[in-house]
């Protein structure tokens, strides 16, 4: 049985190009610190999921030539592949078609902005993937989705959406409904990409589950990213 592919869908770290919008409460040079932190738990998540059955792990990454400094994120074996150009749409469908032209049986492009999505979640996804020729979506609270899952590529799917807006989720399910395509929901997460969330991931980092989620799910232990927290709260009580 051919493997699936789940791959973050990321930009190598750098200061300044790095989850700006996390710019307060972060600075710079933090944000890029975060953004690591963000994938090297990810893709720990992914990597423990691989381990339980036929998945490998992966990441649909951007800018060439930063290979060796996204390699120290991720675990041995990942699947590195370069994004295109264009919008998200463009990029989304482009790592989609590659991953299920490199032999995969499907692929499933995750954000980087969800460090404590369970593995629950990723696993149900790639059984939902398994099951048939569909869309699996995760709906993300700010209204986009937090992944996506294809066996086959539909360029449909990611037109005319506007990204990074609250209608997202909505209109991809418009897009499928079009298409005649099948739509798989697995539970919703979060992203961290903005100053209200990141107090969401704080709150996770101190014990308290997101109030919109299933009371069963429980949040992937993000070490890296708890641990940037812990330093943060303490070098911000030394000041």
């Amino acid at each position: 049985m051919k493997p699936v592919a789940v791959a973050i869908i990321c930009k190598t770290p750098a200061p300044g190009k790095s989850k700006t919008r996390l710019s307060p409460p972060l600075r710079p040079e933090e944000c890029a610190a975060i953004s690591s932190c963000f994938i090297r738990d990810l893709s720990k998540t992914i990597h423990e999921l691989a381990a339980d059955g036929d998945v490998v792990g992966g990441a649909v990454y951007t800018p060439f030539g930063t290979e060796p400094a996204l390699r120290k994120l991720l675990p041995d074996g990942f699947h590195l592949t370069l994004q295109g150009e264009g919008d998200l749409g463009a990029r989304l469908l482009k790592g989609t078609a590659d991953l299920i032209e490199a032999g995969f049986a499907g692929a499933i492009l995750v954000n980087s902005d969800s460090p404590t999505l369970p593995k629950a979640v990723l696993s149900a996804a790639v059984d939902a993937v398994r099951a048939g020729d569909n869309v699996v979506l995760s709906p993300a609270l700010d209204g986009g989705y937090t992944l996506i899952g294809l066996s086959q590529t539909y360029p449909r799917l990611f037109d005319d959406i506007p990204w990074s807006t609250p209608e997202v989720y909505a209109l991809t399910l418009q897009r499928a409904r079009e298409i005649g395509l099948a739509v798989a929901n697995v539970p919703g997460w979060y992203d961290v990409d903005d100053a209200a969330s990141f107090a969401m991931l704080e709150d996770e980092w101190r014990g308290i589950s997101p109030a919109f989620a299933d009371p069963r799910l429980v949040g992937a232990d993000a070490q890296a990213t708890f641990a940037f927290l812990r330093e943060r709260e303490h070098a911000m009580m030394r000041a």
